[in-house]
């Protein structure tokens, strides 16, 4: 009488064990890399909706003296868990965005809109502005042209303005005068670095790495 086999054999056991560490060593990479890709698409596509924004909507206003206040734009801030940013205008002249001066994120219908550097994802913000809790984005150095802000505006002929979008400044005292160099850096050290330049003068959008 044959009998029934009812476990696997040692030998057997091992070669799953193998198979599965060959497939995670396969996987891991895989997934690194969609992380990174995902991160550089999310920045290339916000940075282009901030400045096409600017360009369908003209801000310019010659009888109010701090009109370069409304120019749109893409303000990050940083929580415990990572960056994430906001898009807006700053039509009231306060001192940081509302959610109804926000844009709308076209993916979802919720706003480009963190509050105050909150972690938590609030009922009508868009998840898609939460770059460290959505790709482990853990720093973001601003050089050249946006050294040292975290404030990037455009105007309706799509140049590019550092920062001074809270605060009255004569307005191209805060143009570009040089490309601004932004460099993404990961919470897993094992994933390249992302670098983003914006084109002084014309503000167009390039991914260098």
């Amino acid at each position: 009488m044959i009998k029934k086999r009812l476990a696997f054999t040692m030998i057997e056991l091992v070669m799953v064990i193998v198979v599965l560490g060959i497939l995670s060593a396969m996987a891991i990479p895989n997934l690194k890399n969609d992380v990174r890709t995902g991160a550089r698409e999310n920045l290339y596509s916000a940075l282009q909706y901030t400045r096409n924004l600017a360009l369908i909507d003209n801000r310019t206003d010659p009888t109010d003296s701090k009109w370069q206040m409304e120019l749109w734009t893409i303000a990050f801030s940083t929580t415990s868990e990572g960056y994430t940013y906001s898009i807006g205008s700053n039509k009231d002249h306060n001192s940081a965005f509302k959610e109804s001066e926000c844009a709308i994120d076209p993916a979802n219908g919720k706003y480009f809109y963190n509050q105050n550097g909150n972690i938590d994802i609030g009922v009508n913000e868009s998840p898609n502005i939460f770059l460290g809790k959505k790709f482990g984005v853990k720093d973001i150095i601003f050089a050249d042209g946006c050294s040292g802000i975290k404030y990037i505006a455009f105007d309706n002929l799509g140049r590019p303005f550092k920062g001074g979008i809270f605060s009255y400044a004569p307005l191209y005292s805060k143009i570009m005068t040089k490309d601004c160099k932004m460099t993404i850096s990961f919470i897993d050290t094992d994933i390249e670095d992302l670098i983003f330049s914006i084109k002084k003068e014309t503000g167009f959008v390039e991914v260098v790495n």
